[in-house]
């Protein structure tokens, strides 16, 4: 039985999930919240080394439908170890990354069908999505000059992709968050962090 509740950060390569999620972790938990945060793919030790090989830039010859298994099997084994655990003690649960990330990178822009990702990433997790999704939307151009910009910061196979990608991420998840209005809600990932933070605090206080 989950009590708990599921909230998920998405958005392309530089739209500040990290920086949001460490800045919502201080506000809930000074509100005195049990909170989770972890991240896909990883947040345990199968899934993150599942993500050192789909994101490693020397397995530039990764076949897409490959690239697809691989997130959902980490997915799952992220899910049933961490995920649902942590809901079914009442937690509040914030994941960098769920199930509309393989629909935005695998299923739209690499091709291979927002249902077709969908259904592999149905049997992965079964009926359980999240409360709410927060997709924070950032141009690829601004996006990829704050990686590039960023010091310290890694640069993975999927930042190396080409403008044209990222472009089709976005509208990928353009898509999803109109085929959910209910669960997806944009938020303008291009104004200040702490405008986006107070963006997401409004959304979560109106609907939670």
């Amino acid at each position: 039985m989950e009590n708990g509740l599921f909230l998920t950060i998405e958005g392309g390569e530089g739209s500040g999930k990290t920086t949001l999620i460490d800045s919502l972790a201080k506000s809930l938990q000074g509100l005195g919240k049990q909170v989770l945060f972890t991240r896909e793919p990883g947040g345990i030790p199968i899934a993150e080394q599942i993500r050192g090989v789909v994101l490693d830039k020397a397995n530039t010859a990764m076949d897409a439908r490959t690239e697809a298994l691989l997130y959902a099997a980490a997915r799952r084994q992220h899910l049933v170890e961490k995920v649902l655990p942590a809901l079914a003690r009442g937690e509040i649960v914030v994941c960098d990354r769920f199930i509309d990330s393989s629909l935005a990178y695998q299923g739209y822009a690499r091709g291979l069908g927002i249902d077709e990702v969908r259904s592999i990433n149905d049997f992965a997790i079964g009926e359980h999505m999240p409360t709410l999704t927060f997709w924070l939307d950032i141009s690829p151009e601004a996006g990829l000059a704050r990686i590039h910009a960023g010091e310290g910061r890694e640069i993975n196979r999927l930042d190396l992709e080409g403008l044209a990608f990222h472009e089709a991420v976005r509208e990928g998840y353009r898509r999803l968050m109109t085929a959910e209005p209910d669960r997806i809600v944009r938020i303008d990932a291009e104004q200040a962090p702490e405008m986006v933070l107070d963006d997401v605090l409004a959304i979560l206080n109106a609907r939670i």
